[in-house]
């Protein structure tokens, strides 16, 4: 059984799959007479294709048993998707380039305080946390529209990931 072992998180390596939100490295803004910083353009939103519009939801995800079998993928082809965790807890990404191409897949650990944006059309395996009632916000489309392409893979082409 093949298997893939995650890399640290970072803007450069996550860059063809879309952004990393986080405020590291990032210029904040002091606003509310200096009792607040904003860091502006973390990620790009991409949800009006085919009059889509924001969707803002949380997720409350569970762990899958270790070491992880992947057998489905998914796709969003009308809008980005992003996750940004609500506590500091690390947590999993696997993205692939080409779905049907091993060679392609990328996994990586996500720090409890960094998020993913997947762009339009990203191949990625759907929310992966370590620890039991992991809270995330959620920023995806709604609207018409199928957007939600899966692939589920045959027992020849699954394989495991591992923490």
């Amino acid at each position: 059984m093949r298997s893939i072992a995650p890399q640290p998180l970072t803007r450069d390596a996550f860059s063809p799959f879309g952004d990393v939100v986080e405020m590291e490295g990032s210029v904040p803004l002091t606003i509310n007479q200096g009792f607040a910083r904003r860091f502006n353009d973390l990620a790009n939103a991409d949800v009006a294709m085919d009059g889509g519009s924001t969707n803002v939801s949380l997720f409350l995800g569970q762990p899958r048993p270790m070491p992880v079998a992947i057998s489905l993928m998914e796709r969003h082809p009308l809008g980005s998707q992003m996750f940004f965790p609500l506590q500091d807890r690390p947590w999993l990404v696997l993205v692939a380039g080409d779905v049907h191409d091993f060679a392609s897949y990328r996994a990586f650990t996500a720090s409890g305080r960094q998020g993913v944006n997947y762009a339009r059309n990203v191949w990625h395996h759907p929310l992966l946390v370590l620890d039991a009632d992991s809270r995330f916000l959620i920023v995806d489309r709604k609207g018409p529209g199928n957007n939600l392409e899966e692939v589920w893979f045959e027992e020849a082409f699954a394989f495991t990931l591992r923490s």
